[in-house]
């Protein structure tokens, strides 16, 4: 592990960008941008031309570890260059950003009001290829939609399994249990989710150390006693859905949560502008979000 890395991690100001939009959402992130789907033949062309949008977002200027911490890069985006150099190593070489890679493969079928993570049977070897790539850390996703105790306890179950063989290898893991924003009675599924985090890190060895991304909470300040236990380097936060200005408000009632958005961060972006109106609504968004996940 790269320990200067893991200081910044705990320590410094600024946000995690998260770039790792993967086979199922890109269309979507791709349409936003004002790519239809019509301009790429096949998966391949796909996933190219969302490398040149996370590429164009890399490069630009406002992109600068001043304000962003870390930016999560999907598995193809892990393996493909920007200007000469694989994708983490342009990020911390050139930018002084901290590199995470998605590992999850996506969801399975809604069952006990949850989707659990789909089994990630690679897993050692994508680890071993993410070693190789000067990959510090990882992240995983898996949605709450109901307050239902005995899905919520097998999230965060799955969670912890995995991210326990994640540390293991030498990563910090990033742990998200998302709960859908428009999940029924979602502060009383956020309360029950709390609980079993706060189980879950009881057991943990001293030198285990973890991270989290979740939702924004309901209830201002209510993981307070997440982000201040001793096992968790940071816990950032979701947008989820909302928009960025939606996200930016309420991730300013929950201090020490800082954001790691998606959709919100590339709000407004689109292929067709000029590179000095992309990197300014670029700068706007990323000032915007920092100043949010440091109040």
């Amino acid at each position: 592990m790269n320990m200067l890395q893991l200081e910044r991690m705990k320590n410094d100001n600024g946000f995690i960008a998260a770039l790792d939009q993967s086979g199922g959402s890109t269309p979507k992130a791709l349409a936003i941008y004002g790519i239809p789907k019509e301009a790429y033949a096949d998966e391949a062309e796909m996933f190219q031309m969302v490398h040149e949008m996370r590429t164009r977002i890399m490069k630009s200027p406002a992109f600068t570890k001043e304000r962003i911490l870390a930016a999560i890069l999907f598995e193809k985006t892990m393996d493909l260059k920007v200007d000469d150099k694989y994708s983490a190593d342009y990020l911390w070489d050139v930018k002084g950003i901290v590199p995470i890679l998605k590992v999850d493969k996506g969801l399975l079928d809604l069952g006990n009001g949850v989707q659990l993570m789909k089994p990630i049977a690679d897993l050692d070897a994508l680890l071993a290829r993410a070693k190789e790539r000067n990959i510090f850390g990882t992240k995983m996703r898996s949605v709450i939609k109901e307050a239902n105790p005995t899905g919520i306890k097998a999230i965060v179950d799955q969670q912890f399994e995995v991210g326990r063989a994640i540390v293991a290898a030498g990563f910090i893991p990033i742990l998200e249990p998302e709960v859908d924003i428009h999940t029924p009675n979602k502060a009383e599924a956020e309360a029950i989710l709390k609980q079993e985090i706060l189980e879950h890190l009881k057991a943990l060895e001293p030198s285990c150390q973890i991270m989290f991304k979740l939702t924004i909470p309901d209830v201002d300040n209510f993981y307070q006693e997440v982000i201040a236990h001793p096992n968790v380097v940071r816990t950032v936060a979701l947008s989820g859905g909302y928009s960025r200005e939606e996200s930016n408000i309420k991730l300013t009632k929950n201090p020490k949560l800082i954001a790691s958005f998606s959709r919100a961060l590339t709000e407004g972006l689109n292929v067709g502008q000029s590179d000095a109106e992309f990197d300014k609504v670029l700068d706007e968004s990323i000032q915007s979000i920092y100043e949010a996940s440091i109040k």
